[in-house]
């Protein structure tokens, strides 16, 4: 059997060294230790101002009064430096602070970058918050909890328009104000551009000297559970360690400074840490998509790779379904996007088996050889970067080893291993949440995050780890019977791609397993056969929708082994999960929790074989 060709990519960390502690418990690190970094990340832009001045930092397109997009705006690493410098200024003589913080309540932009880069040379955190917790929500509950946590000296939204009336509603009167366009009708703001303008003293000076990597840099929020999202203190060394964590694990971003083309918003730790922070570190380029994996947005990322290849390409899955999609018949893109990327990057959710091989079957037509899809296991908490596969023949689930620096604890919970994280790269805790704080770290200063893993094999630990769900999402039938959600999950949206979304596991407490899928409506559009205006409900209800439905369910039936992973009942959604209610955020990841208390009625009529439409197994 011939053995399948990647594209060149190195690993930087295979081998683990494990030890055995209390019953029970397992510890595990990287055998490669962590070489030294900066202390804050403002180093980084310094050295790439100075060195590599006229090189773009930054990139967006230029939009028009109609929302159209044009040709890209650049900014150099010069100008970011020289932009950040006077932005800090202006932070300084506010008197602004960890007590009094920034809050960003806007989208990805160029405005945006330059005043989260002149709070971390001011030593002044900033905290990016959901664009929908001002533009979608109708109670500003969640925008109105954040702010009542960090207490603001300052907020800044791109659009006075847009943002004006979640400002009216929430941000108090005492609390300035800034704008990049546009003005508030029933109170005073401050241009952008005034602040930007601020002249620069000594005091910037001073106040980044006196930063180092205890400073807080951001507050980032969860997406919140059951309860509300919670303030993860992020500080300048977590992120300069997680950094160079992920340069030892990741070597391709150290052999030439990455190209990103990038839409993963800035208020999640994926493109606001992760992704940001990456550029920052290695001297990167950023280009900023306006697209989305939305039907509405998809065609603006398509666009963009047409024109700007990356070097490493991060998404979530439901992007790279699009793209999987599109690459098929567009040459275009084929040719772009693969003329120089080393390494496909995705998380936030279960890959399915179907877009991995489109995308490959692409590659190959297209290069003649394959794109290795990497992907690893992190949270806010962890800054993100935690686990990361170890080679290129990665398959859906795995997560790999722990990056350098950074020790792993697997404790037997039930059954299961929960895996605890310590090192450099943790964060301190939850802001002004000492309960919380106290509640999420073990006796020996572990985080525990929640998530199961197994071996990859447990002959061989080097390969490292896969993911088994989340601790806190798997429950028990009425039998005793346990049922692991995440990989139930998987398997599910792996067998009806690409028209299902997500979907939600239920039985708890209950004989049988039932599932609640979120559909994917624009698909299930095309496989119903009716018109582009049919309502949702009458095309999740059409024949051609219940029949691959019914098929999936009877295919998934068949191979099961036992009541724990056996579908026994499924209900297609036709109201799609609201942010307001916490059952999604704004990156597309579902919590589980959120929806099966919010929609508690579905789940009890589907277990009573009264819901209308349900779909059961017609072969076992």
């Amino acid at each position: 059997m011939t053995a399948l060709k990647f594209r060149p990519l190195t690993f930087g960390v295979t081998r683990v060294v494990v030890r055995n502690g209390a019953p029970g418990v397992r510890y595990v690190k990287a055998e490669q230790p962590l070489q030294d970094h900066p202390p804050r990340l403002t180093d980084r832009l310094q050295h790439w101002a100075e060195t590599t001045p006229e090189r773009t930092f930054m990139a967006r397109r230029v939009k028009g009064a109609d929302g159209a997009t044009g040709d890209w705006r650049h900014i150099s690493y010069l100008e970011a430096w020289a932009s950040a410098r006077a932005i800090a200024q202006g932070l300084i003589h506010r008197g602004l602070s960890a007590e009094r913080p920034v809050v960003i309540l806007s989208e990805n932009d160029l405005e945006h970058a330059l005043l989260a880069l002149g709070c971390l040379v001011a030593g002044v955190p900033f905290v990016p918050t959901s664009p929908p917790y001002s533009l979608i929500s109708t109670d500003y509950s969640k925008l109105r909890h954040v702010l009542d946590t960090v207490t603001p000296g300052m907020v800044f939204a791109a659009d006075g328009a847009r943002y004006g009336k979640a400002i009216q509603a929430v941000v108090g009167a005492d609390v300035e104000v800034v704008l990049t366009q546009g003005t508030l009708p029933a109170r005073a703001s401050t241009a952008f551009a005034e602040l930007l303008a601020t002249p620069v003293t000594d005091a910037v000076d001073a106040a980044m000297r006196a930063t180092g990597p205890d400073t807080i840099a951001k507050f980032l929020f969860t997406s919140g559970s059951t309860k509300l999202p919670k303030a993860v203190i992020n500080t300048q060394g977590m992120w300069c360690a997680n950094q160079q964590q992920m340069a030892q694990s990741m070597p391709v971003l150290t052999e030439a400074p990455p190209v990103l083309v990038d839409w993963l918003p800035w208020n999640h730790t994926f493109g606001g840490n992760h992704n940001f922070g990456m550029v920052v570190y290695h001297g990167g380029t950023m280009y900023i998509d306006d697209g989305k994996p939305t039907p509405a947005l998809i065609a603006e990322t398509l666009r963009n790779l047409r024109e700007v290849a990356p070097t490493v390409y991060f998404n979530v899955p439901t992007g790279f379904e699009a793209i999987a999609s599109a690459m098929k018949t567009d040459d275009a893109l084929r040719s772009k996007l693969l003329s120089r990327v080393r390494m496909f990057f995705y998380a936030g959710a279960a890959l399915a088996q179907p877009i991995w091989d489109s995308l490959y079957e692409s590659e190959e037509r297209e290069i003649g050889e394959r794109i290795v899809m990497s992907t690893g296991l992190g949270m806010t908490e962890s800054g993100p970067f935690g686990l990361f596969v170890t080679n290129p023949n990665v398959k859906a689930g795995d997560l790999g080893v722990p990056a350098p620096g950074l020790e792993i604890k697997l404790v037997d919970m039930q059954g299961k291993a929960e895996v605890r994280y310590r090192g450099p790269n943790i964060t301190p805790g939850y802001w002004r949440s000492p309960k919380e704080t106290a509640e999420h770290f073990d006796e020996e200063g572990y985080f525990c995050s929640g998530d199961a893993v197994k071996w990859i094999d447990e002959d061989n630990v080097h390969l490292g780890l896969k993911f088994d769900g989340r601790i806190a999402e798997d429950f028990k039938l009425a039998t005793g019977t346990f049922v692991s959600v995440g990989p139930l999950r998987a398997k599910i949206i792996g067998s009806a791609a690409p028209y299902i979304q997500d979907v939600v596991i239920t039985g708890l407490n209950m004989h049988e397993v039932g599932a609640m899928v979120f559909p994917n409506v624009t698909a299930c559009r095309d496989l119903s056969g009716l018109p582009a205006d049919a309502p949702v409900e009458q095309v999740l209800a059409s024949p051609g929708v219940h029949a691959r439905f019914q098929g999936m369910l009877n295919k998934l039936s068949e191979s099961a082994t036992g009541s724990a992973n056996r579908i026994a009942r499924l209900c297609l959604l036709s109201e799609p999960p609201t942010i307001d209610r916490g059952e999604i955020t704004d990156k597309g990841s579902i919590n589980q929790r959120a929806v099966l208390s919010h929609r508690a009625a579905i789940v009890d009529a589907l277990h009573a074989d009264t819901l209308p439409g349900l779909l059961k197994p017609t072969a076992h």
